[in-house]
C-alpha cells in the first residue's frame, strides 16, 4: 500500500513510523522543516492527568504505552523521554473535593492515581498552604521535536521517504477516492491512501482533499526560564487547568502550568484563547502567567526569564482529535485535531492511523474501540456536516 503522510510533525512522524513498521510504502510531506509547527511550540507533555474518562483517556493510556516502547526501540536518551510524573494541586477544600472525584473516576478506568497531603514531601518548593493535590507516576514528558526527528529517521530507515519544503496542492482521483497528492511544483505521489496530519492547518489539508474537517487554532504561550538545578521535580499544575483545557471559550484562559526539563530550564504555561493565526507577542498574557507561576512557586521571584514563545493549539469543537477515514472521500484518513495533547497522543495516533489502512489491529490499537474518534461523528449520513 502506498501511503502519503502530510505533516512532518509528531502525529505525522508517528504516523509513517508506524504505517512503514508495517511494510508500506510511506512518503511525508511539509511545507517546512521537521517538526516546525505546533510540534516546536509544545511543551512535550505525555498527560493522562488531565483526561475525563473516555475516548481520549483510552488513547492517551495506549501512548504511554507506546511511549515507553518507542524508548526501548529507539533510545529514551534520544528525546529525552522522562517519566517524572505530574502533580496537580488544589488550593481550596472545594477544589480539591472536585480534584478526587475526577481522579476517582480515572482511577475508576485504569489511571494509577496517588492522594498527596504534605505536597512539600513531593515538591519542597511549591508554596505552603495548598490543600492537597494528586500525584499522577504516568505522566511524562519528552523534548518534542527530537522525539519527531527520532520518529521520522526511524520511519526513513524502514524505507519511508521525507519531501520538506514541498506545498500540497490538491489530489489526483476521482469518483469520491484519491489516487495521489499533486504537489506545489507539480509532481504527484501515487497514493492508495493520504493522511492528514497537519496539525493546525489540518482543516485547510481536509479542504484540499476534498474531505474537511473543523480544525481551529487556539493561541498559547510558554515562559522559559535561565537554566537551574533541579528544583521542580515534576510536571506541576492547579486542578483548574483540566477545566481550561475542556473550555470551547473564545476569551484568554491561562491556568498555572510549571514543570523543569532535562537542560535544566523550567517551563510556564499555559494560555488558551482563540484567535486566528494571529501570532502577536501579548505581554500581558507573559506577565499574567509569570503571576501565577510565582504564586505556585515563590523562589521563581528571584529567577529570569530568558524567552517566551507562542504557538498555535488545533482543536475541534469536541475537544476530541479526529482519527480514522473520511466517510466522504476513500482513501482519506485523518490524524488531527488533538489540541494540546498531540505530542502525548501521537504514537497511539499513529498505531490507529495504521490500524484502519491495514484493516486490523495494530501496536495494540484496535479501530473498534475508538469509535469515538472518527470523523464520521461530525456528519449525518449523507455526509453533510451535522
Amino acid at each position: 500500500m502506498k501511503v502519503v503522510v502530510v505533516g512532518a510533525g509528531v502525529v505525522g512522524a508517528a504516523c509513517a513510523f508506524h504505517a512503514a513498521s508495517a511494510g508500506m510504502d510511506v512518503a511525508v510531506v511539509d511545507r517546512g522543516p521537521v517538526g516546525a509547527g505546533t510540534t516546536s511550540r509544545g511543551e512535550g507533555n505525555i498527560l493522562l492527568s488531565d483526561k475525563e474518562p473516555g475516548p481520549e483517556l483510552d488513547l492517551a493510556r495506549l501512548s504511554r504505552t507506546l511511549w515507553e516502547e518507542i524508548g526501548q526501540e529507539l533510545g529514551p536518551a534520544s528525546f529525552e523521554l522522562e517519566p517524572k510524573g505530574g502533580l496537580v494541586v488544589a488550593g481550596t477544600a472545594e477544589g480539591l473535593a472536585a480534584l478526587h472525584a475526577f481522579a476517582a473516576r480515572q482511577a475508576a478506568a485504569g489511571v494509577h492515581i496517588e492522594p498527596v497531603t504534605r505536597l512539600r514531601e513531593v515538591e519542597p518548593l511549591i508554596t505552603p498552604g495548598l490543600r492537597g493535590g494528586v500525584l499522577y507516576s504516568q505522566d511524562a514528558q519528552v523534548q518534542p521535536v527530537l522525539a519527531t526527528a527520532a520518529l521520522l529517521r526511524a520511519a526513513v530507515r524502514r524505507g519511508a521517504r521525507l519531501h520538506t519544503g514541498e506545498v500540497v496542492g490538491a489530489v489526483t482521483g476521482g469518483a469520491g477516492r484519491v489516487t495521489g497528492v499533486r504537489m506545489g511544483a507539480g509532481e504527484v505521489l501515487p497514493a492508495d491512501a493520504v493522511v492528514n496530519a497537519a496539525g493546525t492547518w489540518g482543516g485547510e489539508v481536509g479542504r484540499r482533499l476534498g474531505a474537511p474537517v473543523e480544525v481551529l487554532p487556539r493561541r498559547g504561550f510558554v515562559l522559559v526560564t535561565e537554566p537551574l538545578p533541579v528544583v521542580v521535580r515534576h510536571k506541576v499544575y492547579s486542578a483548574d487547568y483540566v477545566a481550561n483545557v475542556a473550555s470551547s471559550d473564545a476569551g484568554l484562559e491561562t491556568s498555572c502550568v510549571v514543570e523543569g526539563t532535562r537542560g535544566g530550564t523550567i517551563l510556564i504555561g499555559a494560555s488558551r484563547e482563540r484567535v486566528g493565526f494571529d501570532t502577536t507577542m501579548n505581554t500581558a498574557v507573559v506577565a499574567r502567567l509569570a503571576v501565577q507561576a510565582c504564586r505556585l512557586f515563590p523562589f521563581l521571584r528571584e529567577v529570569h526569564l530568558i524567552r517566551a514563545y507562542r504557538g498555535f493549539r488545533p482543536y475541534c469543537p469536541d475537544h476530541l482529535p479526529v482519527v480514522g477515514p473520511d466517510p466522504r472521500v476513500t482513501g482519506v484518513v485523518h490524524a488531527c485535531g488533538h489540541e494540546g495533547a498531540g505530542i502525548g497522543l501521537a504514537p497511539a495516533t499513529g498505531a490507529l492511523v495504521t490500524a484502519h489502512l491495514l484493516g486490523r489491529p495494530w501496536r495494540g490499537a484496535d479501530p473498534a474501540a475508538h469509535t469515538g474518534l472518527l470523523p464520521d461523528r461530525f456528519f449525518t449520513s449523507g455526509g453533510a456536516p451535522q
